[in-house]
């Protein structure tokens, strides 16, 4: 069997699934997330041992640091997979739900019922835990899902593939929901991303080239993020304690994920007393900060900012540094050279931070608190199927709500059109 006729008929396989589960009850459902959680726990060797097989692989290849870090797995870190599956388990059933129903004048009532988008074929980098968190996103929203992993994490892709298939065997729902691609060859993601009468939307997840190609190519809505080129802007009124400790975390807690902050605004009239802190902390921590001249005066350390710096996601260790006269510049600076991904503002003026909240357009934005807060995990999402920072039906974090669509629904008892 060709590419195209493998992937076709994993595109007939979950649209039949899709319908099954679109009326599967919600024990059923919470009973596959629960068992792949089991399985994934009992076989945490053999997912290191897999896990190993990749790594080998991938270092032996040259694959950079960032990516090493996205591929890696730990005993930690399958826990946290089988934790957001629980956790999801426990989330409200969004399918179903009726909501702002009204009565008309005619007699009518009309709500909307939120419902299933379908099949959602998910494309993605490295990442083992997304095979995990797309799975059961997909399951305990009604949908079916064909995840294509990248060739790096192969051997971890499909040990997962069996135990999410085991979990939906017991649960007695249909194995093909979840389809995990079974070849590395790239001609698959051209079919999944044209396949528009199998398959309703397409989430990519990885580097921005990857994300690019799948925008241009796809002729299915697509639900992206390009980058993360995120921000933390210390205000005239930031508490020090409070802006070096978010700083840290938000910039040195992991170099490689999109959340992770590229860029630091300080405000000019604190400038020269916080900038040198918040610039030895992170030289202490091995970070590059690379500057506008002012910061240059302050950091002697700092290489000289190039525009191109200040639009950059740079996944590794270094950070871009400017001193802006104040908050309207910082929200200026921020709308024009962020990917519009998260942006966090340190400060104690409560005025300050909701004009912050309110005009700065990204999908998620925060008050004291660190970028490495926007997760689906973190945000009570039970996990994420990726992040959106377009406009159009989901934004931010993707968990069960941004997996769903709604309908109109009318209620009458006879009633005709006058």
């Amino acid at each position: 069997m060709n590419i195209k006729e493998y992937m076709q008929q994993l595109g007939v396989e979950a649209r039949a699934a899709s319908r099954l589960m679109a009326r599967a009850d919600t024990n059923a459902r919470n009973q596959a997330l629960l068992a792949i959680a089991a399985g994934i726990r009992r076989d945490k060797e053999a997912l290191l041992a897999a896990n190993r097989k990749d790594m080998d692989a991938a270092r032996a290849a040259g694959m950079d640091a960032a990516m090493l870090d996205r591929l890696a797995l730990s005993e930690k870190s399958i826990a946290t997979m089988a934790e957001g599956l629980e956790q999801i388990a426990t989330l409200a059933d969004p399918i179903g739900e009726i909501t702002d129903l009204k009565y008309r004048p005619s007699g009518i009532q009309i709500g909307k019922m939120r419902v299933p988008l379908g099949v959602i074929g998910i494309i993605y980098e490295a990442r083992p835990n997304v095979t995990v968190d797309a799975a059961g996103l997909c399951i305990k929203s009604g949908n079916a899902c064909v995840l294509r992993g990248g060739s790096e994490a192969i051997h971890c892709n499909q040990a997962l593939a069996a135990l999410v298939k085991e979990g939906l065997r017991t649960a007695g729902l249909p194995e093909a929901a979840v389809q995990v691609v079974e070849t590395t060859d790239r001609a698959a993601v051209g079919e999944l991303i044209t396949m528009k009468e199998y398959v309703d939307v397409i989430v990519p997840r990885g580097g921005k080239g990857l994300i690019e190609r799948i925008s241009s190519e796809a002729r299915i809505p697509v639900i992206k993020h390009l980058d993360g080129n995120c921000h933390v802007y210390v205000d005239d009124d930031a508490d020090e304690a409070k802006a070096l400790r978010i700083l840290e975390n938000a910039k040195t807690q992991r170099l490689g994920t999109c959340n992770t902050a590229e860029s630091l605004l300080v405000a000019r009239s604190v400038a020269s007393a916080m900038l040198p802190k918040l610039a030895a902390m992170l030289t202490s921590k091995g970070i590059e900060i690379r500057g506008c001249a002012e910061t240059q005066k302050l950091v002697p350390q700092a290489k000289a900012a190039t525009e191109e710096d200040y639009y950059t996601e740079y996944l590794a260790a270094i950070i871009s540094c400017k001193v802006v006269d104040g908050l309207d510049e910082a929200i200026e600076h921020i709308n024009k050279y962020s990917s519009q991904h998260t942006e966090a503002i340190v400060t104690e003026n409560y005025t300050k931070a909701r004009r912050f909240l309110r005009e700065v357009d990204s999908s998620s934005v925060m008050v004291n608190a660190s970028t490495r807060f926007a997760d689906g995990f973190e945000y009570g999402l039970g996990a994420e199927i990726g992040i959106s920072t377009d406009k159009i039906h989901a934004r931010g974090p993707v968990g069960l709500e941004g997996l769903t669509s709604q309908k109109y629904v009318v209620l009458g008892d006879g009633h005709v059109r006058g």
